[in-house]
């Protein structure tokens, strides 16, 4: 029994028939409601992306946040080790740099990269020399050991970019 579209147990009844239309597609075709959803979580990556070089690169110039997002793109990470979903996969070499200018008592610089290319340059290097030479050997997990080495290629890709300069 229904009254106004209400089912009997309180819900629409719109539900039963979206599920049935959604089941009936060919196999192998890609729905609308797939594609919205892969575009939009293209969209979520790059904001994330965007934000992520906010945090370290806020008065850089165009051209290093252009080689950041190219980057970001091929390698599907960044360098802050913000994923597609806005979690932190583990914490990053630049997000390292960003805590010790904090521990030195900068409370509102935390511009990792710099105004130039090349100070973008060497804080790029200087992140991917201390991933590649701990300080300190750390257990790590294979989720976060996988992490570092996409955070690697982010640097490596990201360097060449801005080594193009």
């Amino acid at each position: 029994m229904s009254i106004n579209g209400i089912g009997t147990a309180g819900y629409p009844l719109t539900g039963y028939t979206a599920r049935k239309m959604e089941t009936s597609v060919e196999p192998g075709t890609v729905g609308f409601m797939e594609a919205v959803e892969d575009k939009a979580a293209q969209g979520r990556a790059t904001d994330y992306d965007e934000k992520a070089f906010e945090m370290v690169g806020r008065g850089a110039p165009q051209e290093v946040k252009d080689a950041w997002m190219d980057a970001a793109k091929e390698v599907n990470a960044n360098g802050m080790g913000i994923r597609g979903n806005g979690m932190m996969s583990h914490i990053s070499q630049m997000m390292v740099q960003r805590l010790n200018k904090q521990l030195k008592g900068e409370t509102e610089n935390f511009d990792i990269l710099g105004s130039t290319v090349e100070s973008a340059i060497q804080a790029t290097k200087e992140a991917l020399y201390d991933l590649e030479h701990p300080r300190v050997y750390m257990p790590r997990s294979i989720e976060a050991q996988q992490a570092r080495i996409k955070e690697g290629e982010f640097y490596r890709a990201f360097l060449e970019r801005l080594e193009q300069l």
